[in-house]
C-alpha cells in the first residue's frame, strides 16, 4: 500500500493529512502556528508540524516508516536556510524513510490549483504570500516582500483609517461604528488606546475587522474600497514580479488565489489583483492548501488524481462557509 503524508503549515494553524495510493484521506492532524520566523523559537514551530503530522498518521493507523513521500507547504519556508532546518529536522523528529519535500506555502497553494504545477499562486491568509513557478522547475517567491496585503495589513489599515478620522486627517467611514461594536470600545481613541496600552488586545485580534472591512467595502464605504483596492494592486504586482523572475508570461497563466481573505464573498480584491495581471487567468481555489501538499507528495510516487479528488475526503473546509460564489467558479484553467 502507498502512503503519502501533506502538512500545510501557517501562521494560525497547521493542517497534516495522510492519504493512501489512490489520493483518498485516511488521516489528518492539526496543529498551531508553525511559521519558524514568528513562532517564538524555530523549535516551537517545527514542534507545531510534528505534532500536526503525529495526529494524522495516529489517525490513519499509518508508521511514519510506511510513508513513501512526505511534502510540507510551509509558511516561513523563505530562504536557503529555512529548508535546510526544516527539512533535516522533519526528516529527523518523524523517522520518515525518504527526505521530506518542503515548498514555501505559495508553491504548495499553486499545486492545488494548477495540475501541472505551473502559474502565479497570490496567498491573503494572515500574511501574503506570493510565489510563480515555471513548467520547467524554475521557482520564485518572497516570504519578506516591502508591502503587506494579508488580512493582518489589512485590518492595520482599517484601524488606522479610523484613528486618522478622528483625529481630523481623514475622511469619515462606517468601519469607526463596526469596530468601535466589534472590539467594545467606547470611541476611536479608546480603541487605540485598547491596542497599544501595555497588556492590551494582542495585534492578532485586529483580525477580526478583517471580514468586516471587506463587507463595508462591497456595500459602497469609499474608505473601505480604497483599502481593498491599493492591497490588490500590491498582490497583483507582486505576482508580476515573480512570474518575471521566472520568465513566465503572464498571457494565459493560471493564477491561483488562495487563502482565508480570498475566501470571503467579495470579488473586490480579486479584480484588483488580476488587473496588475492582464492576460493571466484567476483560478479560484475551493480546495484547501493542504490538498496542494497532498497532490505534490502525490506527484512525488507518480500518482496522479485532480485536486477536486484529493479534497474530497479532507474534513478542512474554507472558514465560515461564506466562499460559495468562489466555490461555483466554472475557472479551472
Amino acid at each position: 500500500m502507498t502512503w503519502v503524508l501533506g502538512v500545510d503549515g501557517g501562521n494560525t494553524k497547521t493542517l497534516a493529512a495522510v492519504a493512501d495510493g489512490k489520493g483518498a484521506t485516511r488521516g489528518t492532524g492539526r496543529g498551531g502556528p508553525s511559521d519558524i520566523h514568528n513562532a517564538q523559537t524555530p523549535e516551537r514551530a517545527i514542534d507545531a508540524i510534528e505534532a500536526a503530522a503525529n495526529h494524522a498518521l495516529a489517525a490513519a493507523g499509518v508508521a511514519a516508516t510506511q510513508i513513501e513521500a512526505a511534502t510540507f507547504s510551509l509558511a516561513g519556508a523563505d530562504w536557503p536556510e529555512d529548508f535546510a532546518l526544516l527539512e533535516r529536522s522533519l526528516h529527523e523528529r518523524l523517522g520518515l524513510p525518504a527526505a521530506p519535500q518542503v515548498v514555501n506555502d505559495a508553491l504548495g497553494a499553486l499545486r492545488g490549483g494548477s495540475p501541472d504545477w505551473s502559474g502565479i499562486s497570490v496567498v491573503s491568509g494572515t500574511y501574503n504570500a506570493v510565489g510563480a513557478r515555471h513548467a520547467d522547475g524554475r521557482v520564485f517567491h518572497l516570504g519578506f516582500w516591502p508591502d503587506g496585503a494579508g488580512s493582518r495589513h489589512l485590518a492595520r489599515a482599517g484601524l488606522r483609517a479610523i484613528y486618522n478620522h478622528a483625529l481630523g486627517m481623514a475622511p469619515p467611514t462606517v468601519l469607526t461604528e463596526r469596530a468601535l461594536a466589534l472590539f467594545g470600545a467606547s470611541d476611536a481613541l479608546g480603541l487605540l488606546h485598547a491596542f497599544t496600552r501595555r497588556g492590551g488586545m494582542a495585534e492578532e485580534e485586529s483580525d477580526r475587522l478583517t471580514p468586516v472591512l471587506l463587507d463595508a467595502a462591497d456595500e459602497g464605504d469609499a474608505v473601505a474600497r480604497e483599502i481593498v483596492a491599493d492591497s490588490g494592486a500590491v498582490l497583483g504586482r507582486q505576482g508580476r514580479a515573480c512570474a518575471a523572475r521566472v520568465d513566465l508570461p503572464l498571457a494565459g497563466a493560471r493564477v491561483v488565489l488562495a487563502g482565508g481573505v480570498f475566501s470571503h464573498p467579495t470579488t473586490r480584491l480579486a479584480d484588483a489583483t488580476m488587473a496588475q495581471l492582464p492576460g493571466a487567468v484567476a483560478v479560484r481555489q475551493p480546495v484547501p492548501p493542504v490538498a496542494g501538499a497532498l497532490l505534490l507528495a502525490l506527484d512525488r510516487v507518480g500518482v496522479h488524481v485532480d485536486a477536486a479528488t484529493v479534497a474530497a475526503g479532507l474534513p478542512f473546509a474554507i472558514p465560515d462557509g461564506r466562499s460559495a460564489p468562489w466555490a461555483g467558479s466554472p475557472s479551472i484553467a
